[in-house]
């Protein structure tokens, strides 16, 4: 296995108290190799150039959560102990996932819960005949109540193997925690209880004083959901359908009245675009750490606090009715007030605007799908607390622009596409403003000599403030912009294909936190740069 060494420190940062420090140099990480004129049978392990979790260097003990060869559809099935070792005051719990496979193999959807919450959801790579490995990393702090006793634990990379699949994906994830001790103080802001939502019904404690609710939303399976930002109304000739066009809306609901709503992050897995040459030493954003959609339930809390059992729903707009494709496994994150046996209170607004979809095709050479959609959302509600009346008041817009266009044969096909999910969470004289923007930019085609041709970028961003009575307290700058151009010959064996391409990613994140700024750059599954700054 060609360039087997992962990288999984940063250069140029100093990690401390869970802070990124920036260190001023700017250097490249090892001497690049050089690159092969095509593809060989071996390429870079993958690599993203997100950065590790800070941790604070304190004392640590390891729990391995699951160890298992995923060949089919049979979870692993465990269970875990908290480590005696390390108490119950922890800074950091760290969540590692290492992994083998060689062959060949297409991508494949993972998912790990302990005690029923999932911790932890991702996609696979695919592997070179040679054999890869990868690794993945992630923060699993805020589950402190779930690890802090004994639970079930269940894994499943849901897989099939056969003459010609034949790559088996060989996994360890193991529980790092990092003691509170010294300078390091135990995590603050992690939630009482967190519960998995099982059966689409919620109780909660009566002195419950903030929820959230956490959707490990994906659209996938293999059918055209797992492509929902390609799809067309039923009039526009194109393979992947849906009634309404590609605009997706992922909604939550109590009791049947709407209670949140997000854009869905348009995720590429590493088979997408039909291209996996792209994808083959760096990963799409977010493609091996899935993250949740995050909803402030605060509002409806008083509603919730009655002791009795209430509907807690997700569903996705735009997608066809009776058609399936989507997953979206719900935790529910609550914080009680010590002080008062329940909690009062009422949901004071609930304003929800009118949504947004108007997909309009025009035949043609290429033919063109125009798209715009988009909602908003304002609940507001107060609770009588140990510590006085607090009103929450959640404001939520969302917009999504693109343009579809593709040739007879769907050759070529391109997309321009762009999302925005901003929202506004107000807890008393304590505003938190995210802007969240999503964009796909790509065009496919195939020429002379069946050689199919793919020319993408994607982009993450988003910008976090906290704002109490108009001074800012914390603020954060994302940017993970992706970008590929891969090219082979289709229709042939594999090792006929002759492809080549190149791909970059650069992840910059800046804060009152500190600063991360990586770029990698491959050739022919070469990695040809990896360079640091701050």
């Amino acid at each position: 296995m060609r360039q087997r060494k992962i990288m999984s420190m940063i250069g140029g940062l100093t990690l401390a108290a869970g802070l990124l420090l920036a260190a001023p140099a700017a250097h490249a990480d090892e001497a690049p190799d050089t690159p092969p004129a095509e593809f060989t049978s071996d390429w870079h392990d993958p690599v993203t150039a997100a950065p590790p979790v800070a941790t604070p260097g304190t004392r640590t003990c390891q729990v391995t959560l699951a160890a298992a060869r995923f060949r089919d559809f049979t979870p692993y099935q465990g269970s875990y102990t908290p480590p005696k070792e390390c108490g119950k005051r922890w800074n950091k719990v760290v969540l590692r996932l290492e992994g083998t496979v060689k062959g060949r193999q297409y991508d494949r959807l993972g998912y790990l819960t302990v005690g029923g919450v999932e911790l932890f959801r991702t996609s696979t790579p695919q592997p070179s005949p040679d054999g890869i490995a990868w690794s993945v990393e992630k923060d699993v702090t805020r589950y402190r109540d779930t690890l802090s006793r004994p639970q079930p634990v269940e894994m499943l990379i849901g897989n099939v193997v056969d003459d010609t699949y034949t790559g088996i994906f060989d996994v360890r994830v193991t529980l790092t925690f990092h003691t509170a001790e010294g300078g390091a103080k135990p995590a603050a802001g992690t939630p009482d209880r967190v519960l998995p939502l099982t059966g689409a019904t919620l109780t909660t404690p009566r002195n419950t004083e903030r929820i959230l609710a956490e959707v490990y939303a994906t659209g996938s399976g293999g059918g055209c959901e797992e492509y929902w930002y390609l799809t067309v109304p039923d009039a526009a000739p194109y393979s992947c359908k849906a009634t309404d066009g590609p605009y997706r809306e992922v909604r939550i609901s109590v009791d049947g009245r709407l209670a949140g709503i997000a854009a869905p992050f348009p995720t590429v897995w590493t088979g997408g675009w039909s291209n996996p040459f792209l994808w083959y030493v760096t990963p799409g954003p977010r493609a091996f750490d899935i993250q949740p959609i995050v909803y402030d339930l605060t509002p409806f809390a008083a509603l919730l606090n009655d002791g009795r059992a209430h509907r807690v729903e997700v569903s996705v707009a735009g997608v066809p009715a009776g058609q399936t494709g989507w997953s979206t496994p719900i935790n529910v994150l609550l914080w009680q007030d010590e002080g008062r046996a329940v909690v009062t209170g009422a949901l004071d607004r609930h304003e929800a605007g009118e949504p947004l979809n108007s997909a309009v095709y025009t035949a043609g050479s290429p033919h063109r799908l125009e798209t715009t959609g988009g909602h908003t959302l304002t609940v507001a509600g107060h609770l009588n607390t140990s510590h006085g009346r607090v009103s929450t008041t959640v404001t939520r817009t969302l917009d999504h622009r693109s343009t579809h266009r593709w040739g007879a044969d769907e050759n070529p096909d391109a997309l321009t596409a762009r999302w925005t999910d901003d929202e506004t969470v107000t807890v008393g004289r304590t505003a938190t403003r995210a802007h969240r923007t999503y964009t796909m930019d790509g065009e496919t085609t195939v020429g002379a000599g069946d050689r199919l041709r793919t020319v993408l970028t994607l982009g993450d961003r988003a910008s976090v403030t906290v704002v109490r009575g108009g001074k800012q307290l914390s603020w954060s700058r994302l940017d993970d912009t992706y970008t590929g151009d891969a090219t082979y010959t289709t229709g042939v064996p594999r090792d006929q294909r002759h492809a080549v391409g190149t791909t970059a990613e650069r992840y910059r994140l800046h804060g009152s936190g500190g600063c991360h700024d990586r770029s990698l750059k491959t050739v022919q599954g070469t990695l040809v740069e990896d360079l640091r700054r701050c």
